[in-house]
C-alpha cells in the first residue's frame, strides 16, 4: 500500500470546530469562532497530558507524527477553551490582540483620575500619620486583589470569564453574584462616566476663562452648556469599536494622568503656603460627628483605588492558549501601571496636604490650586493643566463606558441573533452620552459624594475578589491562606458598610454642597 504523504497527515484537523472559518466582526476585524469542546479535566491533567515520550516510544513514526501534530494543535488552541460565539460581536471580546503594553495603557487610565484629586480632603480629617498609612494599606490591599481577578481569569480550565459580573456568578450563583455585583459594577462605569462629564464640563469652563481673560467680549457658555460640549466630544470618540481600538486613548490618557497628576503637587509645593495652615485634623463639635468624618475620609481613600472593574475585561482582550496564557502579560502590564499609580496618588495626597493643610477645600488640590495661586501661577501654566485634565476625562471615559456599551450589545445580539450594524452601535453610544449628560445636569452633586459612593463601591475591590478567591480556587480548609481570604473578605464588607454610613452622614450635614467644582 502507498504511503499518504506527510502534508497530508499534519492536516487533519483535530475536531470538526476546528476547520470553522472567523467571522468578520461589524468593525471589520476578525475573531475565531468556537474551537471545540468543552474538557472535563482536573487540575492534575492537561490536554496533552497523555502524549507524553513514554506514550509515543512503541508508537510507529506515521502516527507519532499524528500525534505530535494533536499536542501542538491543543497547545495552540489551549485548555480547549469553549467560546461563546456572541463574543466575536461584541465590543470587549470582539478584538483579542492586546498585549502587555496595551494593558498598562489600559489600567493606568482606568487608576488613576479626578478621585486622586480629593484624597488631600481624606489627610485633613485623618493627619498625616493615618493619612499616610491608611493610604499605604488600601494600595498593598487593592494590589493583592488586583493579582487574584487575574489569576481568575482562567481559573476552571476551558472557560474565560471575560466579565466582572460572570466572575461574580461563577463564584457565588447566577442570581445571588448578579444581585452582588450588578449595581457596583454598572455605577463604577456610568457612575463614574457622569462625573467625568461634570469635571470635564467645569474644567473646560475654568479654561476657557483663564485663556479668554477679563478683556474676553464674547458671552460666555453656562455650565450646562460646558457639559454638553464635553459629552458631544466624548460621544464622537466613542464611536471607536472596540476595547482594544481604544489602545491609543488609553496612552494619552495615562500620559496626561501622570503629567497633570505631578504638575498639581508640583504647582502647590511650590508656592508659598498659606500662612493660617495647620496639620492638626479638623475637629468637630462631637464625638459622634468626628467619627463619621474620618469613616467618610477613608472612603475617600478606598474610592481613590478604581478600575478593578475592568480588569477582567482588559484581560478578555488578550489572547491565550496553553502555552501562553493571557494572565501573564497582562500581570507584567499591570505591575507597570500600579508602580505608575502609586507614583501619581502618594505625593497628591501628601504633597497636597503639605501645601494646603486642613485648609484644603472639598473640592480637591485643584480647585486650591485655583484658589490660592491663580494670580502667582502664569496664566499659562495654569491653563495648560486645566486642558491636561479634560483630555485625561475624555479619554477616562471612554474605557470606563465600554462594559456599558458591552451590555447594550449583548442584550442586542442575544434578541437579534447577528451583530450590532454600525448605526445601531452609533446609535447606543450616543444614547448613553446624552443619558449621562441629564444625570449629570439633574444631579450635579454627584461627583462630590466620594465617600458614599468609595463605600458602596468598595466591594468590588477589596472584598469580592477574596470571596471568589475561596469559593473556585477552594484552599485547604482552614489554611492560612483559606483564613487570610475570608478574614479580608469580611473586613472589606464591614469598612463598605461603615464608609457608606460616613458618606451619607457627610451628605446630610453639608446639604449636598459639597462639589469639586462650584457651579454658577
Amino acid at each position: 500500500m502507498e504511503e499518504r504523504p506527510e502534508t497530508e497527515l499534519i492536516s487533519i484537523p483535530a475536531s470538526p470546530r476546528a476547520s470553522t472559518p472567523e467571522t468578520q466582526t461589524p468593525s471589520g476585524q476578525r475573531s475565531p469562532r468556537p474551537a471545540s469542546k468543552e474538557a472535563k479535566s482536573s487540575n492534575a491533567w492537561t490536554p496533552t497530558s497523555f502524549i507524553s515520550p513514554r506514550f509515543l516510544s512503541p508508537i510507529g513514526t506515521p502516527m507519532k507524527r499524528v500525534l505530535i501534530n494533536m499536542k501542538g494543535y491543543l497547545e495552540e488552541v489551549g485548555h480547549l477553551t469553549k467560546l461563546n460565539p456572541q463574543d466575536a460581536w461584541l465590543p470587549i471580546t470582539e478584538s483579542r490582540n492586546g498585549n502587555a503594553h496595551y494593558a498598562a495603557f489600559h489600567n493606568l487610565n482606568a487608576g488613576v483620575g479626578f478621585q486622586a484629586l480629593v484624597l488631600p480632603v481624606a489627610f485633613a480629617y485623618l493627619g498625616w500619620s493615618w493619612g499616610i498609612l491608611s493610604l499605604t494599606i488600601a494600595y498593598c490591599w487593592q494590589l493583592y486583589t488586583l493579582w487574584i481577578l487575574v489569576q481568575l481569569h482562567e481559573a476552571v480550565p476551558g472557560k474565560r470569564y471575560n466579565r466582572y459580573v460572570e466572575l461574580a456568578q461563577a463564584a457565588f450563583g447566577e442570581r445571588l453574584g448578579a444581585w452582588l455585583a450588578l449595581f457596583p459594577t454598572a455605577y463604577l462605569s456610568a457612575g463614574t462616566a457622569t462625573a467625568l462629564i461634570l469635571i470635564g464640563g467645569e474644567t473646560m469652563k475654568l479654561f476657557f476663562q483663564i485663556v479668554c481673560g477679563p478683556v474676553c467680549t464674547s458671552n460666555p457658555l453656562t455650565t450646562v452648556e460646558w457639559y454638553l460640549v464635553f459629552t458631544s466630544l466624548s460621544i464622537v470618540l466613542s464611536q471607536l469599536p472596540n476595547l482594544n481600538s481604544i489602545a491609543g486613548l488609553s496612552l494619552i490618557g495615562a500620559i496626561t494622568a501622570i503629567t497633570y497628576s505631578t504638575m498639581v503637587w508640583v504647582l502647590s509645593v511650590s508656592q508659598q503656603r498659606p500662612p493660617s495652615i495647620s496639620y492638626e485634623p479638623l475637629s468637630l463639635p462631637s464625638s459622634t460627628a468626628s467619627f463619621f468624618s474620618v469613616m467618610n475620609a477613608l472612603g475617600i481613600v478606598a474610592f481613590a483605588f478604581r478600575g478593578h472593574n475592568l480588569v477582567l475585561e482588559i484581560q478578555a482582550t488578550m489572547p491565550s492558549t496553553f502555552k501562553h496564557p493571557a494572565h501573564v502579560p497582562m500581570w507584567k502590564g499591570a505591575k507597570v501601571a500600579y508602580f505608575f499609580i502609586a507614583m501619581c496618588l502618594f505625593p497628591v495626597a501628601i504633597g497636597g496636604f503639605w501645601a494646603y493643610g486642613n485648609l484644603m477645600p472639598s473640592g480637591g488640590i485643584l480647585t486650591a490650586l485655583y484658589a490660592f495661586h491663580s494670580h502667582d501661577i502664569s496664566r499659562g501654566l495654569l491653563a495648560l493643566t486645566f486642558l491636561i485634565v479634560v483630555f485625561n476625562c475624555l479619554s477616562s471615559f471612554q474605557i470606563y463606558s465600554m462594559p456599558v456599551f458591552d451590555s447594550f450589545e449583548a442584550g442586542y445580539t442575544s434578541r437579534t441573533n447577528r451583530p450590532c450594524s454600525i448605526w445601531v452601535r452609533s446609535g447606543f453610544r450616543v444614547f448613553y452620552g446624552f443619558v449621562n449628560f441629564f444625570i449629570g445636569v439633574a444631579l450635579p452633586f454627584l461627583s462630590s459624594l466620594a465617600g458614599l459612593l468609595g463605600g458602596l463601591t468598595l466591594p468590588v475591590t477589596f472584598a469580592y475578589p477574596c470571596f471568589m478567591w475561596v469559593l473556585i480556587k477552594q484552599p485547604k480548609k482552614y489554611s492560612f491562606n483559606w483564613y487570610f481570604n475570608w478574614i479580608l473578605g469580611w473586613v472589606g464588607v464591614g469598612f463598605s458598610l461603615a464608609f457608606s454610613i460616613g458618606g451619607i452622614w457627610s451628605m446630610v450635614t453639608s446639604g449636598l454642597k459639597l462639589k469639586f467644582f462650584k457651579p454658577s
